[in-house]
């Protein structure tokens, strides 16, 4: 403990893992689950559209998304979760974070059943009413990105505090698998009830019309898990650090943590405003930049180089999923049909080589340290991405094993590495006036790398030529080499609390010593 800690903040730092612990855990992280969910289900859907909409009976091929419509469908979120990091990161520093933190359920919820209820005669207006929704359902899942993160990290003790950040973020994971079960499940009860001939035998009668209820249920089921938790986050005080070191209220922090967490709290008023004066500056200042600027940069970088690489490993799985023999071609399946298959797909890939990423990184994060696991991680991409991109025929074509294990090791090294520490670290660097901004900013940069990964590179693969794709996935080869060296710009911050790791403390020109210190040695 920094001597000169404020009592209730120390309290909260040593504070042993109690069941409100958990809670936090599971209220935040039911929003990510959420999030995740919201923003995968569309995947499993999105070729049901196609068949559904775009059917053209003059070629001999089931109906397909036009490319720009495809990528308007699938990635229009993306921009409502930009949008909406900036926005609610910025509004839970001004107003609170519990105040914030039920708007951006709300949110959530309406537009996830408004998705499902898009409407119109023609097939511009049911797209047009989906890609609206979805704009602003992304709106809402942004909000969630700092304000759980933040939330998290001022809850937790010192000790377990990545963990529990990890554990929040983890439950993506999880929202992912839901997403291919869910519409796995669905699509066999449709198919049950309603067989249909294959496209090559039945062009007309293999897409169901009964199909399009099913796509419209699989978004709409996104509400329910943010809906079941909507009553639990009201019920959540505002975090003791934002009332005490923001708000100036010692006295009811104290009163708030000691009712939620069994600890013995003192007011400590008396060194409030050595903490308030300490924490006064605000994010476009030079003291902000002498500060904190590396650690901003270091934490945006990284998120925007993870998050092209990222999003951009979809591009191969059009071969992944035939060569492990989850997908059959599109003629030989009616439309309920291929909506199975590619949920099945999802669900394998994701329980097997995304979920479990996560959950390392829950386990070791207090153990290996932040620095280390992102590190490892950007450097294993690289390697592996390298290795597909270089031998991407030949893998393709004559070792399919070898090919999917070292897909699967991307993923998993995405997630027990840089996809998880670039969601926890920016939830501990910052000062508590500003940390939810800053986490939201670096977030918002993630997501601005997740389009280019989205729109631009699998763009330019989209044709299909083996030369692009082995061109593409060097250049992200490159992108992740990159996220390493970046990363050498964020410390170390396992173990310490959060004033002492942004010099809320008073300890501002100390901390930088011990984090250089710390740093050279964890290396």
């Amino acid at each position: 403990m920094a001597p000169n800690n404020l009592a209730v903040l120390h309290a909260l730092d040593t504070a042993r893992i109690q069941w409100y612990h958990i809670k936090a855990i599971v209220i935040a992280g039911m929003g990510f689950f959420t999030d995740a969910y919201d923003l995968f289900c569309i995947t499993a859907v999105s070729k049901l559209l196609g068949r559904l909409y775009y059917y053209d009976l003059r070629h001999n091929n089931p109906g397909k998304l036009p490319h720009q419509i495809n990528n308007l469908v699938t990635g229009v979120a993306l921009f409502g979760t930009l949008s909406g990091q900036l926005f609610f990161g910025w509004l839970g520093d001004k107003l609170g974070r519990k105040r914030v933190y039920g708007i951006t359920l709300i949110i959530m919820v309406i537009c996830a059943i408004c998705s499902g209820l898009s409407f119109g005669a023609k097939p511009g207006a049911v797209i047009g009413t989906l890609c609206f929704f979805r704009f602003w359902l992304g709106f809402g899942i942004g909000g969630d990105y700092p304000l759980s993160a933040t939330i998290m990290s001022e809850y937790a003790n010192k000790r377990t505090r990545g963990a529990f950040i990890a554990a929040v973020f983890a439950m993506q994971g999880v929202g992912i698998i839901f997403a291919g079960l869910v519409s796995l499940i669905l699509s066999a009860i449709f198919l049950r009830h309603y067989p249909a001939p294959s496209f090559k035998q039945d062009p007309i009668f293999s897409t169901q019309p009964q199909a399009d209820y099913l796509w419209r249920i699989v978004l709409m089921f996104g509400a329910l898990p943010a809906l079941l938790t909507y009553y639990w986050r009201m019920k959540m005080p505002e975090t003791g650090r934002y009332t005490a070191l923001i708000e100036g209220n010692a006295k009811k922090a104290a009163a708030d943590m000691g009712r939620v967490l069994a600890i013995e709290l003192k007011e400590d008023i008396d060194k409030l405003s050595q903490f308030k004066e300490a924490n006064k500056y605000p994010l476009l200042s030079h003291e902000f930049y002498n500060r904190h600027g590396r650690h901003l940069i270091g934490t945006m970088t990284t998120w925007f180089l993870l998050d092209i690489a990222f999003y951009s490993q979809n591009l191969t799985q059009k071969d992944i999923f035939p060569s492990m023999g989850l997908v059959k071609k599109a003629p030989d399946i009616n439309a309920i049909e291929e909506v199975y298959e590619t949920s099945k797909a999802m669900f394998i890939v994701a329980l097997l080589g995304t979920f479990p990423g996560y959950w390392f990184t829950v386990f070791f994060i207090e153990r290996i340290g932040r620095f280390t696991i992102q590190l490892v991680g950007f450097f294993m991409m690289s390697l592996f991405m390298l290795i597909i991109g270089i031998k991407y025929q030949y893998l393709r074509d004559e070792n399919q094993l070898l090919f999917v294990l070292l897909y699967g090791l991307t993923f998993f090294f995405a997630n027990f590495g840089p996809n998880s520490t670039t969601f926890v670290l920016p939830a501990e660097l910052f000062p508590t006036r500003v940390r939810s901004t800053c986490h939201a900013l670096s977030a918002a940069a993630g997501k601005a790398g997740a389009m280019i990964g989205a729109f631009v590179v699998q763009t330019y693969t989209l044709d299909g030529k083996v030369s692009k794709i082995k061109h593409a996935l060097i250049v992200l080869a490159i992108t992740n080499m990159l996220g390493f060296f970046f990363t050498f710009l964020v410390p170390e911050t396992k173990g310490r609390s959060l004033e002492e790791i942004s010099g809320e403390d008073g300890g501002g020109g100390q901390n930088k010593t011990q984090m250089a210190a710390r740093r050279s040695v964890d290396m």
